[in-house]
Order: structure tokens, then C-alpha cells, then sequence
């Protein structure tokens, strides 16, 4: 009497997906846990929580037929593809494969991508990208490169929509780079992630440039110089940590709230250690990321791209348990200026911010923007523009705070309240003026102090008579620019009243197509 069927189709069905578990080769497997990393589905199983991941497509084959790979169809096609929860919240994640077909993208592969990311879009929660490929496949020809245009269109389409996220654990080359330089957030591994247009070697084919992967499209390299990684991690597993951690702060989609943790910090706190904080000289640094640990809960913040645009900080944190994006210029590198980086980079987390409901504190301490030829040429006017157009832009509650210089046209950027801030405070150190003293001294005296006797001590007459009459917060409270003046060890009580009122605020922006951001 032979099997019932069903037992005997149940039993192939446990062979192809016991197949599908192990589709790379033990060599192939070998070489993966050789170089230190772990397999796609290691990386889901640590990511996700224990037992949450639901796979999708686990026996989809590729279909390139007339072609080497006819006899050679491995389960997957080289990437692994579902759903689970971190933290209980629920996100989509595609994890490729390099023990199949070095992950390198065709017709199949790419179908579960789209799959998993219409899906995202349609219950509206994150996607996360693990990718570790070799680029298209080449046998697949055009398919393969239409089939990337496809998560490229997906990318934009979920772009404000849902947070998307990609990390790279492995080679990450050729048109494959375009995914992840349209998603929010970038994570890299020191030493085994690589992005690159174009390899060393066609590098050096073209242009004579010998360079090491490391140079060329290292993490360090893209965190630093690029701008492209957003994060950087020691290991693998670190850095899937802190993917786990930056989805604490951000909501499932673009109309929901980010989570909310019942705080540990008194949210009436006084900070009288912040009057310490500031300098006796108004030219002296001081490391404003000490600040803001001051002001948020716990004095816990992720900083969001550490190592790039260094003259201004940006960070998400907490202040009574809700979160807060914070922009803050840096006095300790090159004085807190606005440069090309630091003003796409902050206008990136703004828009960023505005897209996910998070709310904007900006901590403001800025001489002015970079002078010089070089950012001149490279197109300072159009990269501040794109800071001034962000907060012009958003429509989340933000909240201003001087601390000391706020000059020109660089005070007007950094989300004064004359392009959109909800609210104003400054501190009574704070400087708000169309130049710093000695500048406007030299202007507005020029002949006067051409002609006197003692110049020197002249000049610090009329510094000190500026810094009395002009640069001060008075005049601009006075005027309705600034909201208060406050002590700086009651801001964050400041901060977290002034949010509570605007918890309810609504802002329509004008129907449109969309804007025309200065690219």
C-alpha cells in the first residue's frame, strides 16, 4: 500500500526547503566564516527577535535558461527575504546571500526584493537591506540591470514614507550602490564593507590612481569623505546592534508617532552645569555635544553621520520620553562654521526628521559660513541653501536656542524663528548679530579709526560699546525674534514645556507637486 500523497509531497517539501536552508556550498560557506562574516541568515536570526522571522519566496529559482547557470539553481537565488519584529515592532528585511552566486542580483532575486518592499510600503513599516553582492548578474544581461531599476523606483516611491534602512556587510559595486544612496540611513563594517562605482583596478586603468578597496570605498572612507555611510560599526554584530537601536527612535511610517519610553529622567531637571559649559571668551571652544547630554534624557544621544560635516552635530535623543531630533553647530571644529558638509548634512537630518514626525531642537553657536575659494567654487551658496530650504520646509514643531554667536546669515539658516521656528529662546550669552564685533567695528568705523590717535585701544572701546548696544539678545527679544531669554540650566525645562504645547501642532504645507530643492 503505497504513502498517502500528501505525506509524500509533505516529505519533499521538507527536502527542497531543508535545500533552500543550505544553498551555498560548505566551501562557499567556509570562505564566509573565514573572512569573519556571517551568513544571510545569521544576520536575520541576530537582527530580528528570536523566532519572529517569517521567510517569503524560500523555493523561488532563477529562470535564466541558455545561459551557464542553467543546471546550477539553487533555492533563494542568493537572497533571503520576510518579515519579523525587533523589539516587538515589525519590519520587512532582505538579507543577500554571497555563498550563492557571490549575491550577485538577477530576474528572481530582484522579484523578492520588490515583493518585500511592496509589502513594507502597503502595511507601512521599515526595511531593513543586509547587502553583501556582487553587483548584477552579469549572466542575466539587461534583465538583471532593469531589474535593479526596479528597487530603485520602490526606494523612491517609499522615500518619507517608511524608514529604510541598508547595511553593508560585504561588496557593495556598480549600480548596486544606488539602493542604499536613496534609503535614510547607511550603516558599513571597518574592513569588510565596500562601496565603489568602480573598482581599484579600472580605477587605475583609467585614471592612473593606485588605491587599496579600503581607500577607494572602505567605511571609514565613505563616513569621512563621502558622506555616504551614515554609521559606522567594528563588527557585524555591533553594527546590526545599533540598527536595532536607531529603530527605538524612528516611527513605522510616516504617520505614525516614533515610540514613546516612559522616562526615568525628571523632566523638570534643572542643568546648572551648562553656565560652567560656556566659555569666558566668546572665541574659546567647547564641545556642544556636553550640552546636549545635559539636556535629553539620560544624557543618552545616537549621532547621526559622527565622522562627516564635523562642525555641526546632529543626533537623535529623548526629552521626556518622546523623541527629538537635535542640530547643533560645533565650536570645536573650525568654530561652529556652516561648510558644504556640515550644511548638507544637517539639511539631510532636518529633512529627515520632518519626514518621521520627530521634532527639532537647534542648539545655535555660529560665527558665520566657511569663507575661502575653495567653498565658494564647490557651491556653498547652493549646499546652505539646502539647510535654509529644509527648515523653511518642515512642518514638525522646532525649537530654537542661542547660546552665544548667531551672525549673518548662518543665524537665519540654522532654524530661526523668521523661517518657521515654533519657538525662540536664547541665553544671555548669546550674540545675534549681522557680523561678529570686531568685523563691524572695522566696517562701520573704518575712517574713524583710520585717524585716531590709538587706534588699538579705540577699537576696544567701540568692541565693547557693539557688544552692549548690538550684539546681545535684548534687541531681538525686544522685536518678538527671540521667545525668552532663559537661564541656561532651565532649558531643558524649557524645552520640554515648549514641546508638550506643540505635541498638537498641524501645518498644512501649500499644494504642490513638490518643491524644487537646490540639488
Amino acid at each position: 500500500m503505497s504513502d498517502h500523497p500528501l505525506k509524500v509531497r509533505l516529505e519533499e517539501l521538507a527536502e527542497r526547503k531543508e535545500s533552500a536552508l543550505h544553498a551555498g556550498s560548505p566551501q562557499a560557506v567556509e570562505r564566509q566564516h573565514a573572512r569573519g562574516k556571517l551568513l544571510a541568515r545569521e544576520r536575520i536570526d541576530y537582527l530580528l527577535d528570536e523566532g519572529s522571522f517569517q521567510e517569503t519566496d524560500m523555493l523561488a529559482r532563477h529562470r535564466a535558461y541558455g545561459t551557464d547557470l542553467a543546471d546550477d539553481r539553487p533555492y533563494t537565488d542568493g537572497v533571503v527575504t520576510g518579515w519579523g519584529t525587533v523589539d516587538g515592532r515589525k519590519v520587512f528585511v532582505f538579507s543577500q546571500d554571497f555563498t550563492v552566486f557571490g549575491g550577485a542580483l538577477g530576474e528572481v532575486f530582484a522579484e523578492k526584493i520588490h515583493k518585500v518592499m511592496d509589502l513594507a510600503a502597503s502595511v507601512g513599516v521599515p526595511v531593513i537591506g543586509l547587502n553583501d553582492g556582487a553587483g548584477a548578474r552579469i549572466q542575466e544581461g539587461v534583465v538583471s540591470l532593469a531589474s535593479y531599476g526596479g528597487i530603485f523606483r520602490r526606494n523612491v516611491a517609499c522615500s518619507g514614507v517608511i524608514p529604510q534602512i541598508s547595511v553593508i556587510l560585504g561588496p557593495c559595486a556598480g549600480g548596486a550602490v544606488y539602493s542604499p544612496a536613496l534609503t535614510d540611513f547607511v550603516f558599513m563594517v571597518r574592513e569588510t564593507s565596500h562601496m565603489f562605482i568602480t573598482g581599484p583596478d579600472v580605477v587605475k586603468t583609467v585614471t592612473g590612481e593606485d588605491v587599496t578597496l579600503e581607500e577607494l570605498g572602505g567605511a571609514m572612507t565613505h563616513a569621512s569623505k563621502s558622506g555616504v555611510a551614515t554609521f559606522v560599526a567594528p563588527d557585524e554584530r555591533a553594527c546590526l546592534d545599533a540598527v536595532r537601536e536607531l529603530l527605538t527612535f524612528l516611527p513605522a511610517n510616516n504617520l505614525e508617532q516614533p515610540p514613546w519610553f516612559a522616562p526615568d529622567d525628571d523632566p523638570k531637571r534643572r542643568c546648572p552645569e551648562l553656565v560652567d559649559l560656556m566659555p569666558d571668551s566668546a572665541d574659546a571652544p567647547y564641545d556642544v555635544l556636553e550640552l546636549v547630554e545635559a539636556v535629553v534624557d539620560d544624557g543618552h544621544l545616537v549621532e547621526y553621520h559622527p565622522h562627516w560635516g564635523r562642525s555641526i552635530v546632529c543626533c537623535f535623543a529623548r526629552l521626556d520620553g518622546h523623541v527629538v531630533g537635535v542640530v547643533a553647530n560645533q565650536p570645536e571644529v573650525l568654530g561652529g562654521v556652516l561648510d558644504i558638509e556640515s550644511s548638507e548634512k544637517a539639511a539631510r537630518f532636518v529633512r529627515t526628521c520632518d519626514a518621521f514626525n520627530i521634532p527639532l531642537v537647534t542648539f545655535v553657536d555660529v560665527p558665520g559660513f566657511l569663507p575661502g575659494v575653495g567653498q565658494e567654487h564647490g557651491g556653498i551658496i547652493r549646499h546652505g541653501a539646502k539647510l535654509l530650504y529644509s527648515y523653511s520646509e518642515a512642518t514638525v514643531p522646532c525649537i530654537q536656542v542661542v547660546t552665544r554667536k548667531a551672525y549673518g546669515g548662518a543665524y537665519v539658516v540654522m532654524g530661526s524663528k523668521s523661517v518657521g521656528a515654533d519657538l525662540a529662546f536664547a541665553w544671555p550669552s548669546a550674540q545675534l548679530a549681522v557680523m561678529g564685533p570686531p568685523g563691524a567695528v572695522a566696517v562701520i568705523h573704518r575712517k574713524e579709526l583710520a585717524t585716531t590717535p590709538d587706534p588699538v585701544a579705540r577699537r576696544a572701546e567701540l568692541i565693547e560699546d557693539f557688544l552692549e548696544h548690538h550684539a546681545n539678545p535684548w534687541v531681538a527679544a525686544e522685536r518678538g525674534y527671540l521667545d525668552d531669554v532663559i537661564d541656561p540650566g532651565d532649558t531643558r525645562i524649557k524645552l520640554v514645556a515648549g514641546f508638550e504645547m506643540l505635541r498638537t501642532k498641524r501645518a498644512e504645507p501649500p499644494r504642490r507637486k513638490h518643491g524644487n530643492l537646490p540639488l
